[in-house]
């Protein structure tokens, strides 16, 4: 019973980095597809802004992730960090490059050394979700067990490679349809309109691939194809594509208002799909839940500490959040995000 209950956080937790850091990831991407100097000069204004109050908190997110898996879930963890040493490796080296070339490439003083860390920042930003996406994509597959041999390669397969650009889709959305809301808020129509455009284009993105992966998983990923087609799954599926539907109509409305909350249902459904399309395994068809759990003590004290978090972390998170969104931090001062603002409809 209390495996169940800490594997059911584990995939809150991974749906929370999946959103508030797939956001971060998002911003990213379009910043490394903004276009040259002057061209990409507003977009990155904004994109610097936006981030800089919240991207470093996503991160708690990913520390939960791993304690949890780590301690409630040893066997489990041992085996995807043997089995997916490589993308996880990667992912990580994106990770701590992407969080340095954020902070560096404001400060630096040459022009070169800007394009440099903001390249570092903008390519990992890439990277990193790409590895995320294909780790999963291996332990929904089944290829992540005891008995298969740690390669450079395992990750290779269908089922990684979609749900590597499934999550660079997703995030590339969520970032665009955060960021149209901060132009909004910050009294730019054109980077509004500029963005919500991307998001689409993204959106559309996500939708395809979602489509092509359920197929794939059909022959490659049997077990979670059948979960996603069925029960609670199918569920959560509906509720995505629901969201998607939501998210892309109130993308071409104006105002644009509730786009951000639609477009975390999308992504927060779509993870817990994919997890309740696993029950009651860990890893299809190797390790369960019950047998990948660890000592009943330290699944207590896991639920105790977790509760903390729920009381004293969760509520604090949640304010930084309302706080930024709501426009209650630190305002916008740099005069060039305005500059023919109004009229500008070039992307």
């Amino acid at each position: 019973m209390i495996a169940g209950v800490i594997a059911t956080v584990l995939l809150l937790a991974i749906a929370a980095y999946a959103c508030g850091g797939g956001t971060d990831y998002g911003a990213g991407f379009w910043d490394l597809t903004a276009g040259g100097t002057e061209r990409g000069r507003r977009p990155r204004q904004l994109i610097d802004h936006a981030m800089e109050p919240v991207w470093e908190v996503n991160n708690v997110w990913l520390i939960f992730v791993l304690v949890i898996m780590w301690t409630g879930f040893p066997v489990f963890f041992q085996q995807v960090f043997t089995t997916m040493w490589l993308p996880l490796a990667l992912a990580a080296v994106g990770i701590v490059l992407r969080g340095a070339g954020f902070a560096l490439r404001k400060p630096a003083r040459r022009l070169a050394g800007r394009r440099l860390y903001g390249a570092v920042f903008a390519v990992s930003s890439l990277l990193t979700p790409f590895f995320l996406g294909a780790a999963a994509g291996g332990v929904a597959s089944g290829r992540v067990t005891a008995t298969t041999t740690a390669s450079t390669d395992v990750w290779a397969n269908p089922t990684s490679l979609l749900f590597g650009l499934l999550a660079v889709a997703a995030t590339a959305t969520l970032g665009a349809v955060f960021l149209a809301a901060d132009a909004r808020r910050f009294g730019a129509p054109d980077l509004d309109r500029y963005f919500r455009r991307r998001a689409l284009g993204a959106l559309a993105a996500v939708a395809v691939l979602a489509v092509v992966t359920l197929f794939v998983t059909h022959g490659d990923a049997p077990h979670v194809w059948h979960g996603l087609t069925h029960g609670v799954g199918l569920v959560f599926v509906v509720v995505a594509v629901l969201a998607t539907l939501a998210t892309a109509g109130l993308l071409v409305r104006p105002s644009g208002a509730w786009s951000r909350v639609a477009a975390v249902g999308v992504v927060a459904s779509a993870v817990i799909a994919w997890g309740m399309a696993q029950r009651p395994y860990l890893i299809p068809t190797s390790l369960t839940v019950a047998e990948g759990a660890g000592a009943s003590a330290a699944l207590r004290w896991l639920g105790l500490i977790t509760l903390v978090a729920v009381l004293l972390v969760f509520p604090a998170v949640a304010l930084l959040y309302w706080l930024d969104t709501h426009g209650e931090l630190e305002g916008l001062t740099d005069a060039d995000l305005r500059r023919d603002g109004a009229g500008d409809e070039r992307t």
